[in-house]
């Protein structure tokens, strides 16, 4: 019942349309990466996209969110925070997370910011291939006003070719911000 109630809000109240699926009865465990992140608005804009379309997903976020009180909202919505220190072995840790659980799907900003940046950080690409999972690229398109979720793909090793294609998946999406959208073939 909450599902249609959300499916409402996102299709008929705000005009959004998703294009792809989770396939979740497939896919329990995997990165999604949701690209741009031009604004707080992405975050909400993720949780109606999940609850709309039935499936949970998780995130991760810089420890100090999570304080009180805001820490109990992001962790009711499915956040675990994460120790930003240097010197941590961050993919390995995250990645181990897969290992204790049945079904967990990963939300990551690859940008890391939700300013303009010229190339997308890697991290979730060796967190998909440490924990053995794939990457489901997600594309927040606000110009359109829509979601752009791509099929599964498990990262071939070969980085350059594999980011080469997720640049291409990510072309054109607009941000809400639309001047800190990544645009990976501007020069």
């Amino acid at each position: 019942m909450m599902q249609g109630f959300y499916k409402w809000i996102y299709e008929k109240v705000l005009g959004w349309e998703a294009i792809g699926d989770f396939s979740q009865d497939s896919v329990k465990k995997c990165v999604v990466i949701a690209v741009p992140h031009t604004s707080w608005h992405d975050f909400y804009m993720g949780v109606l996209l999940r609850n709309a379309l039935g499936v949970k997903i998780g995130f991760i976020g810089k420890k100090e969110l999570f304080k009180f009180p805001m820490g109990i909202f992001f962790r009711a919505m499915g956040g675990a925070p994460i120790d930003r220190t240097p010197g941590q072995d961050k993919v390995k840790s995250i990645a181990k997370v897969f290992d204790d659980k049945k079904e967990f799907r990963l939300t990551l900003a690859p940008e890391g910011t939700r300013k303009k940046v010229d190339q997308l950080k890697t991290g979730f690409y060796f967190i998909a291939k440490e924990a053995g999972v794939p990457i489901i690229m997600v594309a927040f398109d606000f110009g359109k006003k829509q979601h752009r979720i791509s099929e599964p793909f498990y990262p071939s090793g070969n980085l350059e070719e594999d980011m080469e294609m997720i640049d291409h998946f990510f072309a054109g999406a607009v941000g809400k911000v639309p001047e800190y959208s990544y645009t990976p073939f501007d020069t």
